[in-house]
């Protein structure tokens, strides 16, 4: 459980500039790809959502605007300084009736089996202690037909495009982070945390382990995010 811990102190030390960084690192590029994200998805409202490792609550707020006021979102994250973050942006929105903000693990999700229409996880997969683990507790709270939506840094499947883009990740980025917010050692633990996650292929295979099936893969400018979709059975 290092690894927890350590994201744990990086994600708590970097919240206030989160959002503010995540426009820097992907050129405004993740707006977009959420927005994508959610027409794929066709929320309606009275849906029942929950939004794991929610961060600062930017996908969790898109969700609730979909499902409405007779809808419900669950914002869940394991650091207190992100979550309040996220609770002033709900505050802000207005949206305090339809969202509920909980500080809780996303390997051990405290729900009951079958309970969402949607469960999603954005940015945030590679940095839990098991991918497997958390995308069979993302499968679980989901009702049969309901869907498990990962938006994530990926591997770029085209090699010179790849070893272009960890440049970019693994040395540019640690450097503009110092610069614009003046954080070096955390912005260099979010492009390690890249290492040793699976490529959008494996991890389509670990969707299907956890029950999901079909799975739906998109590849975002060539591979440095994916967006997949799985369905429970």
């Amino acid at each position: 459980m290092q690894k927890a811990k350590y994201v744990h102190s990086v994600f708590e030390s970097i919240a206030d500039e989160y959002d503010r960084m995540n426009n820097v690192i992907s050129f405004g590029s993740h707006v977009a790809w959420r927005n994508y994200t959610m027409k794929q998805l066709n929320v309606k409202p009275g849906d029942k959502c929950i939004d794991v490792a929610c961060g600062t609550c930017d996908w969790t707020i898109s969700l609730a605007r979909a499902v409405g006021s007779n809808g419900q979102v669950v914002g869940l994250d394991f650091s207190q300084n992100m979550l309040d973050v996220g609770a002033y942006k709900v505050s802000k929105e207005g949206l305090g009736g339809t969202i509920k903000l909980v500080n809780g693990d996303a390997m051990k999700l405290p729900y009951e089996d079958n309970t969402f229409d949607f469960a999603t996880i954005g940015f945030a997969l590679r940095n839990v202690p098991d991918v497997q683990t958390v995308l069979n507790e993302m499968a679980r709270v989901v009702k049969p037909g309901g869907k498990v939506v990962s938006l994530e840094v990926s591997k770029p499947p085209f090699i010179p495009y790849r070893k272009l883009f960890y440049l970019y990740f693994y040395n540019v980025l640690p450097m503009i982070a110092k610069m614009v917010v003046d954080k070096y050692e955390q912005y260099a633990w979010l492009p390690q945390s890249l290492t040793n996650f699976p490529d959008s292929k494996e991890l389509a295979g670990m969707f299907q382990k956890a029950g999901l099936d079909p799975v739906q893969v998109k590849l975002f400018l060539g591979g440095v995010s994916a967006l997949h979709i799985g369905t429970k059975k």
